[in-house]
């Protein structure tokens, strides 16, 4: 993935003009000295630019319509260091279309009480400044963030480093394109939904290519290309011994290779973020691409497995979201359960794309037969996934709305070898337990496809469900299924009357 310190959020600072030169003098600088800090701190990943003090709805309104058309911004930061009434803020707010972050602090993080004067006072003034502002987005239904904190807290830091990785995949889905290699797994229900939709909600557009145009760009690929990948495989991974040079079953890896260098290629032609495939409809390649997809989401691609366009799109702004974090997201799959009473777990895989990122050590690149889809034997990486906090995400089309659904995770080291399962896995407990995490994911429609991710958290997607506009839920710890089901059905409610 590219860096994020291209992307930039403007610090935008709200007051007046009945303050006079001098205070707004102070503002300004206050204001700078906040943003240059934030910028500076590594928690947030991207640039956080200074504008000039907003004291007017025509200024307003001109640093809305500018941040609107700035390729690089993905979203204004807004702070009232004095008391800007929000009237003037109506005009700029109706035209935003950047996520908006609504910082409720104050330049000093104590109050003076040996020199505290009405001069301060008149200055500092984020305490019913940020309240009038707060009022009138209430007032207009907006959706934005509310970060509470001194600019020093480095929790408050982190709130607001949180948001601006949700804006920065928020911002990537804006003139997006995904490819279908294929179409959807026939006769298949969530993997399916309204594109269209899609596109006028998300920003982003999906559409079908024939596997001819594929294998017709695939069949240009040269042997020196050929040969230069096999090679990183070589010494990337695990060769077992079959698809070594020599070995009986090298010509299989050489046109695993042949696929993955055919594939970036149209996708870099297209110039497309993500893709899907189906073992339905491989006419004309020889084994479904398995390596190929695993390693183009290592390199920031998303993927969905059958034609599941919804999860190509969210890999592909998960990995944006934690770029230069540690651990990976990945395509993933409920796959089948353990169900011991004294050690619950989930076992998560596919046929055979599981991003590398999430891997725990070198991954074995192997080949074995698949037993679905009638093609050659596909080559794929097979490896387990590192222990620790992770969740699964998934956007269901609910056919009146589109619904990101979370559900919080503790990943486990296997407990047992799996010498006959030669695929990428991981093994996870579901939050709060398994029957009530199951049972609510089931309730609330979740796909059983997800975006794995280690290194998101909830707030990441929360924010970012506010900034599409989508309905959010959780599945934590402290789910109970009474709660959740009512929660759905207040949702139904609410999205019933609010028809958008």
């Amino acid at each position: 993935m590219k860096s994020l310190e291209t992307l930039e959020v403007w610090f935008v600072t709200g007051s007046q003009d009945l303050y006079g030169e001098q205070t707004l003098q102070q503002v300004a600088t206050n204001a700078k000295a906040i943003a240059e800090s934030l910028h500076a701190n590594q928690q947030i990943p991207v640039a956080v630019i200074w504008k000039p003090t907003v004291k007017s709805p025509e200024e307003i309104f001109a640093i809305c319509q500018e941040a609107n058309t700035a390729k690089n911004c993905i979203g204004i930061v807004a702070w009232m260091h004095t008391f800007s009434p929000a009237k003037m803020w109506i005009g700029g707010l109706k035209i935003l279309q950047k996520p908006l972050l609504h910082f409720h602090t104050q330049f000093n993080r104590d109050i003076p009480w040996d020199a505290i004067d009405m001069d301060f006072m008149n200055l500092n003034q984020s305490a019913h400044g940020d309240r009038e502002f707060g009022f009138i987005m209430s007032r207009m239904r907006l959706n934005r963030k509310v970060v509470v904190g001194h600019w020093q807290d480095e929790e408050t830091i982190a709130k607001i480093g949180t948001w601006t990785r949700a804006a920065a995949g928020w911002n990537d889905w804006q003139g997006a394109k995904f490819v279908r290699f294929g179409d959807n797994m026939r006769q298949v229900a969530v993997t399916d939904g309204d594109k269209v939709e899609a596109e006028i909600k998300f920003g982003y557009s999906v559409n079908t290519y024939g596997i001819g145009d594929l294998v017709e760009v695939i069949n240009k690929v040269t042997e020196a290309e050929i040969d230069a990948l096999v090679a990183i495989y070589a010494s990337s991974y695990n060769l077992m011994p079959s698809l070594q040079k020599g070995g009986a079953q090298h010509a299989s890896l050489r046109e695993a290779a042949k696929i993955e260098i055919g594939m970036e290629a149209f996708l870099v032609a297209g110039n497309f973020k993500g893709f899907t495939d189906t073992f339905e409809d491989l006419h004309g390649m020889a084994q479904l691409p398995g390596i190929a997809s695993q390693r183009l989401m290592a390199k920031g691609y998303g993927f969905g497995g059958e034609g599941d366009w919804k999860t190509a799109a969210l890999v592909r702004a998960m990995k944006v979201m934690g770029t230069g974090l540690q651990g990976g997201n990945s395509f993933m799959e409920d796959y089948t359960y353990h169900f011991n009473p004294s050690n619950r777990m989930v076992l998560g895989a596919h046929m055979l794309e599981i991003c590398e990122s999430i891997a725990d050590a070198k991954p074995s690149c192997e080949i074995h037969p698949l037993g679905i889809g009638g093609k050659a034997d596909p080559v794929r990486l097979v490896f387990n996934s590192a222990p620790g906090p992770a969740l699964n995400a998934s956007i269901v089309d609910m056919g009146n709305r589109f619904r990101l659904l979370v559900n919080e995770v503790l990943a486990v080291a296997p407990v047992h070898a799996l010498p006959k399962l030669p695929v990428a896995r991981v093994l996870w407990k579901p939050y709060p337990n398994m029957h009530t995490g199951c049972a609510a994911w089931i309730y609330a429609g979740g796909a059983h496809h997800t975006c794995y991710s280690q290194n998101l958290t909830t707030e990441h997607l929360e924010d970012f469900a506010a900034m599409a506009g989508i309905e959010f839920s959780l599945i934590g710890k402290e789910t109970t299924l009474h709660q959740f089901k009512n929660e759905l059905k207040w949702s139904d409610v609410y999205y019933h009357i609010n028809k958008q």
